[in-house]
């Protein structure tokens, strides 16, 4: 254990952006048609290297069909909190699910250029210590590692609801369950939380056969995906309020993050159905066919949108600023 906390851990965003530059990357190597393992590259990132934007190193993993998708730290600036108890630890590990497979590798990349799997932690493991599948999302928080999970028990992840389970942040051993009060919590997918004000926001999406195979056409136009998001107390693990956000809306409600804003979170979606498009007219103009409900925002503020969105990934991502 380390005497003092990471030197990459920090108290406010503003300071993480203030840090020096990253010259290393990590990015996930995916196997279109699982016919190949998926992998783990180590990216040149620093515009003075020789080898800037080349991978410089892999890790290849043991296993087929895992289908990586989301990443991330087995600690972060979140241990800082006061509630945590894990000041002193060491952002070392980044933690890697197989959404298809329900298999978690732990990747050892203190030494980046030498990377290499620390430990896997098998399905078989996380379906009888959670009774979820399907792990999806992340995030190194006040108690340990937090997982999203996309699938409940059972073959096809519909015997029971998804939800979140917390792994040790030091021996990865999975803890169990997050929710000692669910509600009416019946699908997931992302979720994010306020440490100094005690509560995280989660949304659902679909269960396992309405995104495995590709979106279900009958599901979405009836509106079987998630449309409701929850809002939890963090520490008694509560779920103390649901908002249905419409089921006319055919909106897929998807992640969540915090603002910048203290007391504000943001919700993305993704508009799924609804939106209309112009047709020909017999003049060889366009006319309108339908309402839409998304309306286009005008040149000057899609260009102010650009502009923001090129400032944002001109600077460098720290690793998980919770607070």
């Amino acid at each position: 254990m380390n005497l003092r906390p990471d030197p990459t851990f920090y108290p406010t965003a503003t300071m993480a952006m203030e840090a020096p530059a990253e010259t290393l990357a990590f990015t996930l190597m995916l196997s279109p048609d699982g016919s190949q393992p998926d992998g783990l590259a180590v990216v040149d990132v620093d515009p003075k290297s020789k080898t800037f934007g080349e991978i410089v190193h892999q890790v290849i993993m043991p296993n087929k069909g895992d289908e990586f998708h989301h990443f991330g730290w087995n600690a972060c600036s979140a241990s800082l909190s006061p509630l945590s108890g894990h000041a002193f630890l060491e952002r070392r590990y980044l933690i890697i699910p197989g959404i298809r497979s329900s298999r978690i590798y732990v990747i050892d990349v203190k030494e980046p250029l030498k990377a290499k799997i620390h430990k896997i932690i098998e399905p078989e493991e996380v379906f009888s210590k959670t009774g979820y599948s399907r792990p999806h999302t992340i995030h190194c928080g006040p108690e340990g590692i937090y997982v999203s999970t996309l699938g409940g028990g059972g073959e096809d992840g519909t015997d029971g609801p998804p939800g979140i389970f917390i792994m040790d942040c030091e021996t990865f051993e999975i803890l169990g369950r997050y929710e000692m009060d669910r509600g009416k919590q019946e699908k997931h997918y992302d979720f994010w939380w306020n440490l100094p004000r005690d509560y995280m926001v989660s949304s659902e999406w679909g269960l396992p056969p309405q995104f495995e195979g590709g979106i279900v056409a009958e599901d979405l136009l009836s509106n079987k995906y998630g449309h409701v998001i929850h809002f939890w107390n963090l520490r008694e693990r509560k779920n103390v309020q649901t908002i249905d956000l419409g089921e006319t809306t055919r909106w897929l409600w998807r992640s969540v993050r915090r603002m910048t804003r203290p007391r504000t979170m943001a919700l993305l979606a993704w508009l799924s159905t609804r939106r209309t498009f112009r047709a020909p007219s017999s003049r060889g103009g366009r006319k309108k066919t339908a309402r839409s409900t998304a309306r286009k925002p005008s040149p000057s503020i899609r260009a102010r949108r650009r502009q923001k969105i090129c400032r944002r990934s001109s600077r460098v991502s720290r690793p998980c600023h919770h607070w």
